[in-house]
C-alpha cells in the first residue's frame, strides 16, 4: 500500500503526463510533424485518452477502469511497434534499397513477435493474469526489447547513414530506447523482490515524464536540414550491394553482345563514307579488307583520287 505522501506524489507525476502530452501533439500540429509521423503523434493521442478515460474511472468505477487500461495499453503497443518502422523509414529514407529491406524485416518482426505473444498466453497456466492479458504484456516487452535495440542502433551508427542526433526521428527513438531500459530494469527489480511496487511505479512515472521531456525538446526546436554530404561511401556500398542482389546481370547476357555489335556496325559506317570521298576502286578494297578484319576496328584510310 502507498502512504499518503507517495500517494501525491504519483498523482503529481500522472498528472504531468497530458500536459505534455498536450504540449507534444500542438507542436507537432504546429509544424507539421504530424504527417511525417503519423504513428508518433498517434501514439501521444492514445495516451491522451488513456489518462481522460482511465483517471476519472478510477475514482467512480473500478471495473470499467480495469478494462480501459488494457485496451489501452494493447493501442499503446500497436502505434509503439509502428512507430520504430516510421523512425527506421526516416533514417534510411536516402537509401531506398535498404529501406525496402527493412520494411520486410520490420513486418516479419510484427508477425514473430505476435506468434510468441500467443504461444506464451496459450502456455502460461496463471490464474492471476488471462491469456489475453498475458499476450498484451509479452508483445509489450518485445516492443520495448526492439525498440532498445533502435536506439542502440542510432547511437553507433547515426554517423554512417548521415543522420544528425538533433533530428527528431533520433530524439523519438532516445525517447523509446531510454524508457525501454528504464521499464525493463525496473520490471527485473520487481521480479526479484529488489524493489516495491510503490516504488517502481513512482520511477516508472517519473522516467516516462523524463522520456516526455526529451521529446517536448526535440518538438520544440527545429530539426536541421540533413547533409546529403554525410552519406558516407559505406551505406552507399551497401545500397549498391543489395541493388545488385534484387536485379543480378545474367552470366548469359546479351548486352556485350549487342554492344560489339553496334561498335562493328559504327565502323563499317565511318569506313564507307570515307571511301566514297576517294577512288571507289580502292575502297572496294577497303571494305573487303574491313569485312576480314572481324571485329576489330580499321583505321579509315583517305585515298587520294589524283595522280
Amino acid at each position: 500500500m502507498m502512504s499518503e505522501k507517495i500517494k501525491v506524489l504519483y498523482y503529481a507525476l500522472w498528472i504531468a503526463h497530458p500536459v505534455l502530452e498536450m504540449g507534444i501533439a500542438a507542436f507537432m500540429l504546429q509544424r507539421g510533424l504530424y504527417r511525417k509521423f503519423k504513428y508518433f503523434f498517434g501514439y501521444v493521442l492514445v495516451q491522451m485518452v488513456t489518462f481522460a478515460a482511465l483517471f476519472p474511472a478510477l475514482w467512480h468505477n473500478y471495473s470499467a477502469a480495469f478494462y480501459i487500461y488494457w485496451i489501452c495499453d494493447a493501442l499503446s503497443v500497436a502505434f509503439g511497434f509502428g512507430v520504430i518502422h516510421e523512425v527506421f523509414v526516416d533514417v534510411f529514407r536516402a537509401f531506398h534499397t535498404l529501406r525496402d529491406l527493412g520494411t520486410v524485416l520490420f513486418k516479419w518482426a510484427g508477425l514473430v513477435m505476435l506468434l510468441v505473444a500467443g504461444v506464451v498466453s496459450v502456455s502460461t497456466n496463471s490464474s492471476q493474469i488471462a491469456p489475453w492479458m498475458q499476450a498484451i504484456v509479452t508483445s509489450q516487452r518485445c516492443v520495448r526489447i526492439i525498440q532498445v535495440g533502435m536506439v542502440l542502433f542510432l547511437l553507433f551508427f547515426a554517423h554512417y547513414v548521415g543522420v544528425s542526433r538533433r533530428q527528431h526521428s533520433f530524439g523519438i527513438a532516445l525517447g523509446f530506447g531510454s524508457f525501454a531500459v528504464i521499464e525493463l530494469v525496473l520490471i527485473c527489480s520487481w521480479v526479484g523482490n529488489h524493489l516495491g511496487g510503490a516504488w517502481m511505479s513512482i520511477l516508472n512515472m517519473a522516467a516516462y515524464n523524463s522520456t516526455l521531456l526529451v521529446w517536448f525538446g526535440y518538438v520544440a526546436l527545429r530539426s536541421p536540414a540533413r547533409d546529403a554530404s554525410l552519406s558516407l561511401l559505406q551505406p552507399q556500398r551497401w545500397e549498391q550491394s543489395l541493388s545488385d542482389i534484387h536485379h543480378p546481370l545474367p552470366a548469359d547476357s546479351l548486352i556485350p553482345m549487342f554492344e560489339g555489335m553496334v561498335d562493328r556496325a559504327l565502323s563499317r559506317t565511318s569506313q564507307d563514307v570515307a571511301l566514297a570521298q576517294g577512288n571507289p576502286t580502292d575502297g572496294t578494297a577497303a571494305r573487303g579488307a574491313a569485312a576480314t578484319g572481324g571485329g576489330f576496328r580499321v583505321p579509315v584510310v583517305h585515298v587520294n583520287s589524283e595522280p
